[in-house]
């Protein structure tokens, strides 16, 4: 029976090739998308999940408002984490983890370059679970200077020699580490990823006992089934227990006082949560993570795209039901029942659904390579290969089967067979109704996307021209400068001297991309302000970066030693209340010699020193250049300056290359994942756009099919081509039309709370919306007047013949 069936069913598809092609393009584009978000999804939802201990882990936080300040920081103070092993009964274990930067590593005099490390507790491997492929786990890290390595270091750095035992040289820290272990590369989906892992049992930071210095990422296991929040309720005594004392040495006022005016926590993240959910200033996190609100975007047009395709499937099938009427009359008085009905058309759905499924898996291994470079992943075909997905993938084919026959399958089988065999069917009436409800669907979630897609595009075009304070333009950054020791200031003289040089600042903070950060306490007559930030710099950073000094004067060598005088952007000076008459005026600063008095000489305007997420903070500049250069070109295609450096570079013999990078890169960088969430957005825009219109193309396909007597007719009386089409446009552009009414509110609602996240945005303009409609609409009237017009310009006696 079921070989019936699906031969019959066979059959009745290939009498209308048409409207076939149409279906199973369109669900094969619905299911490709469909399937490409899911791998999207599942990765970024699988972050740190491989670990064993994954739903008991979590990690320490700091949160704070002090005095206008609010604090963010995913790192907390070295004790932290024994403290709360201590005496907290819910923590099993803890353990801890710090980032070192620029790190370069030699092996007997051969110098590998810079090297992600980091210094970890011995017990790192009880909670982290990456496999130790050589060396005892639980004892690879119990000696100071011991380090573990990863088998892509080991193979890069010994090729086939056993690494264990052997010495590797920390160039820049004069520190000498025994390997005693080799790991597992760390997962992709990990949120931190190191080659070399140092044991703090050698770290002297590990070992301070200050409660005012975050420096450590700290991570905590707790016992099965215990409450987070149960934990959380804790932390504001044991804060209060070991920051008190501390906060009245160093403000004298107790804890109670200071926390009256000011809020000031630990908190604790599940380890599952940290790539997702995290929202941490950037000068404390270990890696850029990514964002659950893109992963609830993605899964809606995933669903939508789906949905949109079913719904061209039902329109389409309840539409061409008067082509069936007969059909179903004479199989009713054969004696088919309607359960049999049923079944005949099911099992033309799932043929439909099934060659949809096989065509949208060869797009998906097709696209795949290009959704990886939009989406900067590393997602291979492989993954829909395990069981849990092939399972997944194959319940979703019977469902859209179900979803996209089901209605048409219960539609057609209930004709009345007398009615049926007179074919008093004309498709208007309830069902007419659906399909124009079903259409106007479809184009809200289309309109919905192109709005959507426009204002992303707007809010960065808006970021490219914003005016920062600074002019970001042909600004070349070294990083890496003070490699070249005491060849450092030769080489700045050489650089100063090359023609293609407009000018040149000795300094290692950058408003955009990697960028040296220095944070410290202020005092305003021995009374505690905030914290705010630092820059480094000498006499030329203002003039390079192009900023504006809009009181008292610039750092000079003419006054000289300077190291007690700072310039203050607006932000500072309106913070620390020297906003009449500020040059001249002092303050304290934080230093580890106790508090050191700065004198105002200059104020800078405000500029973006941080991402536009983020409203500009106080910033503080002070006279101590070093670390790196910043290099103003005089062109814009700077790659024969480029090549100068590092002609100039190589005669000093470093054993590092010239590394440079251009702060307008660097700058976009910053929003690249918003750049890529606005790319992905208009990929699937434009597909959901060409479902929407393959449907809307076969319904003005059936209806010029059905009016082909009339459209004959109305020529010979006179009608033109133009007039037939108009006849055959104007009741779908209505719904087209229509559909913007529920669209763009929605639209509006949804990117006016993204756009939120950014401290400075683009409005949601009036021609957006106009453009979004003339977009939408044009593209509609396009797929319409194609069909239309050929409709409208065949022979009126060929259409009048078919009586």
């Amino acid at each position: 029976m079921i070989k019936n069936y699906l031969k019959t069913g066979w059959r009745n598809i290939l009498k209308d090739k048409g409207i076939f092609s149409i279906n199973i393009t369109g669900l094969a584009i619905g299911i490709a998308s469909c399937l490409l978000i899911m791998l999207f999804v599942t990765d970024e939802l699988s972050y740190d999940r491989f670990h064993e201990k994954a739903e008991r882990i979590v990690r320490v936080v700091f949160k704070a408002n002090v005095n206008g300040e609010e604090m963010k920081e995913a790192v907390v103070m070295a004790p932290v984490a024994q403290a709360l092993k201590n005496d907290l009964p819910e923590v099993t274990k803890s353990t801890r983890l710090a980032k070192s930067h620029n790190n370069r590593i030699e092996y007997n005099g051969t110098y590998f370059g810079q090297s992600s490390l980091a210094y970890v507790d011995p017990n790192f491997f009880e909670i982290f679970s990456f496999p130790i492929i050589q060396g005892v786990k639980n004892r690879a890290l119990d000696k100071p200077n011991t380090v573990v390595i990863s088998k892509s270091f080991a193979e890069n750095t010994f090729g086939n020699i056993d690494p264990i035992g052997k010495t590797l040289k920390v160039t820049n820290r004069d520190e000498n580490l025994t390997i005693t272990g080799v790991i597992e590369d760390m997962p992709k989906n990990s949120h931190f990823h190191f080659d070399l892992l140092v044991s703090t049992l050698g770290y002297a930071q590990a070992k301070k006992t200050s409660w005012m210095e975050s420096d450590f990422f700290t991570y905590l296991v707790l016992q099965k089934d215990t409450r987070i929040e149960t934990v959380e309720a804790k932390l504001p005594a044991i804060s209060e227990k070991y920051m008190g004392p501390q906060i009245k040495d160093a403000l004298g006022m107790t804890y109670t006082e200071f926390t009256q005016d000011n809020k000031i926590g630990l908190f604790l993240q599940p380890l599952t949560d940290i790539h997702l959910y995290s929202d941490f200033s950037d000068a404390t996190i270990l890696e850029q993570g990514g964002d659950i609100k893109y992963v609830y975007i993605f899964s809606a047009i995933a669903i939508f795209m789906l949905i949109i395709a079913c719904i061209n499937f039902m329109n389409l099938a309840t539409a061409s039901a008067t082509k069936r009427a007969k059909e179903v009359g004479i199989r009713k008085v054969l004696g088919s029942n309607k359960k049999q009905l049923i079944y005949q058309f099911l099992a033309e759905s799932f043929i439909a659904t099934f060659l949809a499924a096989f065509l949208a898996l060869l797009l998906v291994s097709l696209s795949l390579p290009f959704f990886n470079l939009l989406a900067g992943k590393e997602l291979n075909f492989q993954y829909l290969l395990s069981p849990e997905i092939i399972l997944a993938f194959f319940s979703l084919i019977f469902f859209i089967g179900f979803l996209a026959g089901g209605y048409p399958a219960f539609y057609l089988s209930s004709f009345n067979p007398l009615n049926a065999l007179k074919s008093k069917f004309s498709g208007s009436g309830k069902n007419s109704g659906l399909r124009s409800g079903l259409v106007i669907f479809q184009f809200v979630i289309s309109a919905g996307l192109i709005l959507s897609t426009l204002v992303v595009k707007e809010q960065m075009d808006f970021i490219q021209d914003k005016a920062l304070g600074y002019e970001k333009d042909q600004l070349l950054v070294v990083r890496n400068s003070y490699l070249l020791g005491n060849n450092e200031d030769n080489y700045i003289d050489q650089v100063k001297n090359n023609p293609l040089v407009e000018n040149l600042t000795h300094s290692a903070f950058v408003p955009a991309g990697e960028s040296d950060n220095e944070v410290g306490g202020i005092f305003k007559n021995n009374e505690f302000q905030r914290r705010m930030s630092f820059y480094n710099i000498d006499e030329n950073y203002i003039p390079t970066m192009g900023m504006e000094l809009l009181e008292g004067r610039n750092f000079s060598k003419d006054f000289g030693a300077e190291s007690d005088k700072v310039i203050l952007n607006q932000k500072a000076i309106e913070i620390l209340g020297f906003d009449k008459d500020p040059i001249g005026n002092t303050f304290q600063r934080d230093t580890h010699d106790g508090l050191k008095t700065m004198t105002v000489i200059g104020v800078i305007k405000n500029f973006n020193f941080k991402s536009l997420h983020q409203e500009i903070e106080p910033l503080i500049l002070k006279y101590n250049p070093y670390g790196g250069i910043i290099i103003r070109s005089k062109v814009a295609d700077m790659s024969v300056l480029i090549e100068n450096l590092n002609d100039n570079w190589n005669n000093y013999n470093v054993k590092e290359g010239f590394n440079y990078s251009i702060l307008d890169d660097a700058y976009n960088h910053t929003y690249l994942k918003e750049r890529k969430m606005g790319t992905i957005l208009s990929l699937f825009a434009l597909l959901t756009i060409i479902v929407a219109c393959l449907g809307l193309f076969g319904l003005v396909t059936f209806t010029a099919e059905q009016r082909f007597k009339e459209i004959g007719i109305r020529k010979v009386l006179g009608s033109s081509a133009t007039q037939i089409v108009t006849l055959l446009s104007k009741d779908f552009l209505k719904l087209v039309g229509l559909s913007f009414l529920i669209a763009f509110p929605l639209s509006y609602f949804l990117m006016n709370k993204w756009l939120q996240d950014f401290a400075y945005r683009t409005s949601i303009h009036w021609w957006l919306y106009l453009m979004a409609a003339v977009v939408t609409m044009g593209i509609a009237f396009l797929t319409i007047g194609i069909k239309s017009y050929k409709a409208a310009s065949v022979n009126p006696i060929k259409s009048l013949k078919t009586e």
